[in-house]
């Protein structure tokens, strides 16, 4: 048996065998992957928890504008080659209509794509940042959160990492809770249940992170309820 976390890793294992019994962590989109048949039935050698419902891009351009009600454009800034990309634009293009936000998604590859974008992005006012889970992105954290914090802009991550460099906020699954869920996945299937028959699992347990020294620095106040809802406040 293999415990697979990332799409990425899932995918490489998946290429090795269709027999061995695989548990995935956080794979954003395991359908579209092509892992498994649906969520209920797997139908294959894999199972697992899911990272994100595609919903949750809705959130993240929420709480930009929770925390800096100016903001009319956001950047959604993402690797298609090492994300769900499909699957967090669909929802981001729908929520931004009804936040009256208008939204860029931008492609990058590279850690000079992602400064050429940010530079770009920042030129005009009102301008706030999404970074949902992707690698390239998280390989390349401290460059992103330094251009945000350089040109003031308010950004949402998906990764508590991101805030603790001194990004401004994340939203994000708790890792420690799908290791925990995968754990019990694993014991069903060397008892003999078949991956096939378990059925893949969203998150339950998400925390919001906020660095209050980043909102001072851009003069930011932060509501009560972003405050309270906080479940860790870096001050």
């Amino acid at each position: 048996m293999v415990v697979a976390q990332s799409t990425a890793l899932t995918a490489a294992f998946r290429r090795e065998s269709r027999n061995v019994p695989i548990v995935f962590i956080a794979v954003g989109d395991p359908i579209g992957a092509g892992f498994i048949v649906n969520l209920a039935r797997p139908g294959s050698n894999l199972t697992g928890l899911t990272m994100y419902e595609g919903s949750i891009a809705g959130k993240w351009l929420a709480m930009v504008k929770e925390i800096d009600p100016r903001v009319t454009r956001v950047a959604f800034i993402i690797n298609p080659k090492t994300s769900s990309f499909a699957h967090f634009a669909r929802e981001a293009e729908t929520m931004a209509r009804s936040l009256a936000i208008q939204l860029a998604v931008r492609t990058i590859g590279n850690a000079g794509d992602i400064g050429r974008v940010i530079e770009s992005f920042a030129s005009l006012p009102n301008g706030g940042l999404v970074f949902p889970p992707d690698a390239t992105t998280s390989a390349h954290r401290d460059l992103v959160v330094a251009l945000a914090a350089r040109y003031r802009l308010p950004a949402v991550y998906a990764w508590r990492q991101f805030v603790t460099a001194g990004g401004l906020m994340s939203y994000g699954i708790d890792f420690v809770d799908q290791f925990r869920q995968a754990a019990s996945y694993v014991d069903r299937i060397l008892r003999g249940s078949s991956p096939a028959e378990l059925p893949v699992q969203a998150p339950t347990k998400y925390q919001t992170i906020l660095n209050l020294k980043t909102a001072k620095a851009f003069d930011l106040t932060v509501p009560p309820g972003l405050l309270v809802a906080a479940d860790e406040v870096i001050e």
